[in-house]
């Protein structure tokens, strides 16, 4: 059963993306990053010396501060922002800068749909940019999943408001790692066969979420790809 979606897409076809570096002055690095009409800038302050309560000082800390586009921040950006926060100390190389505290604040500018994963993709292309020690980089993709157990990637808000079920994939691309090349490879997987982050809403049964793991891990190659060329250095003009 084939799923007519509004705007013309296939089921795996993503919105345009689009990513900014440096868009922010002040900030140690900065990155904007779109997909269709959801747009997020992410913004890195630090590191600056000292961690905050709670946090290991013999490890560098990540701070993330959500704020939405309108109005105060609630539940749900309480939630993004954990969730932002162990996916961004799993891709950072926590011990180059011991008892340090890196702050990325994200701003909302247009929410239409896969908000998180738009954020996390913002917030990657905002840490390479100040120049933040990453073990490797990290796309994220969201898959929906409609009451035909059709499964469709990178929804509109209006797409998700009509879905089943939808999950939050974010995978490692291992093609870029500053790591040793043994540690590539988990449990003898290569490290791209790997997930990062995982967050489902909605119920949804074992068959469908391997099925959402296979086609979003199809599709992040493309946004692997296109997040390494708009992180390549711009070579001045002669």
């Amino acid at each position: 059963m084939e799923i007519d979606r509004l705007d013309g897409r296939t089921p795996n076809q993503l919105r345009p993306l689009a990513c900014t570096r440096n868009v922010l002055n002040r900030a140690h690095g900065s990155a904007s990053w779109s997909q269709g009409d959801t747009k997020v800038l992410a913004a890195v302050y630090g590191p600056k010396a000292g961690t905050k309560k709670n946090e290991n000082p013999e490890k560098a800390c990540i701070e993330v501060i959500w704020k939405p586009k309108t109005g105060q921040s609630g539940k749900a950006e309480r939630e993004y922002e954990m969730i932002l926060k162990r996916t961004l100390q799993s891709i950072c190389i926590l011990t180059l800068n011991p008892n340090t505290t890196t702050s990325v604040i994200i701003q909302v500018v247009n929410d239409d749909g896969a908000l998180l994963p738009c954020a996390i993709n913002a917030a990657c292309a905002a840490l390479v940019d100040a120049g933040i020690p990453l073990k490797h980089l990290s796309v994220a993709i969201c898959c929906c999943l409609a009451g035909s157990g059709y499964v469709i990637l990178d929804p509109s808000k209006l797409e998700e408001q009509k879905m089943k079920a939808f999950v939050y994939l974010v995978f490692p691309n291992s093609v870029l790692s500053n790591l040793p090349e043994g540690q590539l490879k988990v449990q003898g997987e290569p490290m791209e066969h790997g997930i990062i982050t995982s967050v489902t809403q909605g119920a949804m049964p074992v068959e469908d979420y391997l099925h959402c793991l296979e086609r979003g891990r199809a599709a992040t190659a493309k946004m692997s790809a296109f997040l390494r060329k708009s992180l390549q250095p711009k070579l001045p003009i002669d």
